[in-house]
């Protein structure tokens, strides 16, 4: 029956394009969403994210949260975890619950027939997880398992080394998951406290998309969210960007070299992200025709990837890259890399650069719309960071409105090349620390 839900899921989605229709609701206890109505198919999908996710950790309790949201569907009320995933597959239902820096995110699909009962086996995830001993242990032991795995990981060791050296203090300053040694002394109250730290109405937004009107979404919403706590913790305050430039190296016994590089950001609220975002597409942004692919794979085959990215996260941003390639060939790439930063702050871009990067990003888009679970997720995204509804329809004009003079304008403005700084995780060959 539960495979039924998965089937709708392929069978249905809205065409290709960003022009659908979004109602702001607003429930009759006061609970905003964002609802897209599409009845041609009786399916749900619900996308609920509690802003905040694991930078709402208590000092000293790394990993609490992101153990605590993985418990979330291991039993709640009278029902134990095995009874609760019993309930789920009965109705057909769907649930999905995980964290990040910025947000715990809740995603559920079900079918219209079952949305009461599958909402208020949810309601009881929600409210009144169970957090029963046997199952923290059990969901204790494969976090463990895959922190264990990272130790091990060269792209979760770049990553991890320069988060720490990056935001030192702050959340986002180490792995959301925590570490062995402070998952391992997580104890029953840690979780409660993780949870009344998270999972609160004031920081909740929603999104839904299917077979509903905006009457049946606000009561649905009240009866789903209104017993919710009313406040949880303190957002953190914002992450001041503490790395400088420089080469740091991981001694890591492999024959490839992983590569992590970048400096400070742009916030998403930048009058000039748009035209960043773009200039990323043009300089890095993992197609085949971007500057640094052409650059160290195509021409000189020193990698077999390389990609730029902007992070624009709710309290810090950067620009970063990443890459791998041989440990005799690192310091070959590490160099191409400082001199295409170095051109594109200098130079700027070509107008048929920035045109392909128009095409490319404005075809793109209504791509992503291709399913109610993805619809979803997207609108749920936009409001937490403070977009717009009509962002949707918006968005393409923006990115076609973006002339050369703003790209090379832009790119002078947030290309730092005496800024960046490399975590290398290998033994390359002529490459050392410069600390």
């Amino acid at each position: 029956m539960r495979r039924l839900i998965l089937v709708l899921l392929t069978l249905w989605a809205l065409p290709a394009r960003a022009e659908i229709d979004i109602q702001e609701v607003t429930s009759p206890g006061g609970i905003s969403a964002w609802l897209v109505e599409e009845h041609s198919i009786p399916f749900l999908a619900l996308e609920i994210r509690f802003k905040g996710g694991a930078s709402l950790e208590a000092e000293g309790k790394r990993g609490a949260i992101n153990l605590m949201t993985g418990l979330l569907e291991e039993g709640a009320g009278e029902l134990d975890a095995r009874a609760f995933a019993e309930a789920a597959e009965s109705l057909a239902a769907y649930y999905s619950f995980d964290v990040g820096d910025d947000s715990l995110n809740v995603s559920a699909w079900f079918l219209s027939e079952n949305r009461d009962q599958a909402a208020a086996l949810l309601k009881l995830a929600l409210s009144e997880p169970r957090f029963d001993p046997e199952a923290i242990e059990r969901v204790r032991t494969q976090v463990i398992s895959y922190l264990r795995s990272r130790e091990t990981d060269p792209d979760a060791i770049a990553g991890s080394t320069f988060d720490a050296l990056a935001f030192p203090g702050h959340p986002y300053g180490s792995y959301y998951g925590g570490s062995i040694e402070s998952v391992s002394a997580l104890g029953r109250d840690d979780i409660l406290d993780a949870y009344r730290r998270t999972i609160a109405r004031d920081r909740l937004y929603v999104a839904a998309v299917g077979d509903i009107t905006a009457e049946e979404l606000g009561v649905l919403l009240d009866d789903l969210l209104g017993d919710l706590p009313e406040a949880g913790a303190p957002m953190p305050e914002r992450a001041a960007y503490a790395l400088g430039a420089g080469v740091t190296v991981v001694d890591f016994d492999t024959p490839q070299s992983v590569v992590q590089f970048g400096h400070a950001g742009i916030r998403r609220d930048d009058p000039d992200f748009i035209t960043a975002y773009a200039l990323n597409t043009i300089l890095g942004g993992g197609n085949f025709g971007s500057r640094l692919m052409d650059e160290l794979r195509e021409r000189r085959g020193l990698t077999y990837g390389v990609r730029s990215y902007l992070v624009s996260t709710l309290y810090g941003e950067e620009i970063l890259g990443v890459f791998s390639s041989s440990n005799e060939k690192a310091a070959e790439a590490i160099g191409l890399i400082r001199a295409e930063w170095e051109r594109i702050a200098r130079e700027g871009v070509t107008r048929e650069e920035l045109d392909d990067a128009k095409t490319y990003l404005t075809g793109a888009y209504p791509l992503r719309f291709d399913g109610n679970d993805s619809i979803a997720r997207i609108l749920a995204g936009m409001q937490m960071i403070g977009l717009p509804a009509s962002y949707v329809r918006e968005r393409n004009d923006l990115i076609r409105a973006i002339t050369l003079e703003d790209a090379n304008r832009v790119a002078a403005r947030i290309y730092r090349p005496e800024a960046l700084h490399f975590v290398v995780v290998g033994r390359p060959e002529g490459v050392e620390s410069s600390e």
